[in-house]
């Protein structure tokens, strides 16, 4: 990496810098075929070299050889199942800890409510298996406050789209220059496993922002490579970007801007009967709650609370709770109610409101907009935006 470099050296007008990519799909083949004829790739029936070329993508021949030498040494075939585990290993491993594979048995049908942004995910699904990729955003911003189910939406979608997902965790560094080196080590990782998609969560908090202070001028290179690398419409299609975050006005406009983050999916607290007790019966299934149990409307309602995704996944886990305490795997009516009656939500109205009235200014779609703040002009919004934000002691 560059940044491993002492820059008057990268810098030098006298030195040429020659780029060795991690190697592409056709070198991948090359390299197998090359394997194949000496007899060392032990093929399972199911596979094929052109497929291990593709799903190869992102590792480096080392990391190629090394698989192949395994299976020859165990006299094992390469099956897709081990392929993939073990590439998730490799990956894992060759970006020192700062990349994680996602593997989601979700699809989008899992998600209860948010129907103007699952059809806009599926359109977007649907043309990624098309070969379409030269129609896609850029990136996606996902907003909206706690409990939402960002994280899961994104999650679900990556299990529909057929494409490799990662997510990208920690790469500080304190020591000097090992930030900037860790960013271009996974840019690379990025480039060679094309098509990706990238998951950012808090990304408010991990991209950091071109104005920071305090650490030699570090965030602001880092930012400087990464909304670089982001605009760059030569990866549209080949590098999705999914940015979830609960605060996007904190996420700077260079980021979020047409060209790097262009759908902006705004999620809210479902917001009628029909909503709840979708989100009840889903929230069922993914936990996998055994219950005859029917939902009742009044029974939420009657506690006057606001009940977010994660609110009711809390509920059905306290009464999944009471009844094992009964030594029982299935859930009564007794059990529901005694978990509702029970269950007071987190209150923090003033941020749970904040982070309503952001999302809402942050949509690109109206439709996605609740009714309650759909005939709220925007100066009436950004004007509450500008209070609670000095109730909470923020800066503007």
């Amino acid at each position: 990496n560059l940044y491993d470099i002492n820059q008057n050296i990268v810098k030098s007008p006298n030195i040429i810098k020659i780029h060795i990519p991690i190697p592409d799909e056709e070198t991948r083949a090359d390299f197998l075929n090359y394997n194949k004829t000496k007899g060392k790739l032990l093929l399972d029936q199911s596979i094929t070299v052109p497929t291990i070329a593709k799903i190869t993508g992102g590792l480096n021949l080392v990391n190629i050889n090394q698989i192949i030498f395994e299976s020859y040494q165990e006299k094992k075939n390469i099956s897709l199942e081990y392929l993939r585990a073990r590439k998730k290993e490799l990956i894992e491993s060759e970006s020192v800890g700062m990349l994680e594979i996602i593997e989601s048995e979700s699809n989008l049908d899992m998600v209860s409510g948010h129907n103007f942004v699952k059809k806009a995910l599926k359109k977007a699904s649907l043309n990624i298996k098309n070969g379409r990729l030269d129609v896609l955003p850029m990136g996606y911003l996902f907003s909206g406050p706690v409990g939402t189910g960002k994280s899961f939406i994104v999650t679900c979608f990556t299990g529909e789209i057929g494409i490799p997902v990662v997510k990208m965790l920690n790469f500080r560094s304190k020591y000097v220059g090992a930030t900037e080196s860790n960013v271009e080590k996974i840019l690379n990782i990025l480039k060679a496993m094309s098509p990706v998609g990238v998951i950012i969560d808090e990304a408010d908090a991990v991209l950091g922002d071109r104005n920071q202070e305090g650490d030699s001028g570090t965030s602001n290179r880092v930012f400087a490579q990464i909304a670089s690398f982001m605009g760059n419409t030569e990866y549209r299609g080949k590098i999705i970007w999914f940015l979830i975050t609960c605060r996007p006005d904190l996420l700077p406009i260079d980021i979020k801007r047409q060209g790097r983050c262009e759908e902006h999916l705004s999620l809210f607290y479902p917001d009628s009967e029909e909503e709840r007790k979708d989100l009840f019966y889903k929230m069922i299934k993914k936990l996998k709650i055994k219950t005859s149990v029917i939902y009742n409307d009044e029974l939420f309602k009657r506690q006057k609370h606001t009940y977010s995704g994660a609110d009711i996944e809390a509920i059905l886990v306290r009464a999944k709770f009471n009844a094992a305490s009964e030594d029982s795997d299935t859930i009564s009516d007794k059990h529901m109610e005694e978990a509702v009656n029970n269950f007071i939500p987190a209150v923090y109205p003033y941020e749970v409101e904040l982070q309503n009235l952001v999302s809402v200014l942050e949509c690109t779609h109206k439709d996605m907009v609740p009714p309650k703040y759909g005939t709220m002009p925007k100066t009436k919004i950004a004007e509450s935006i500008r209070q609670i934000k000095a109730i909470l002691g923020e800066r503007n």
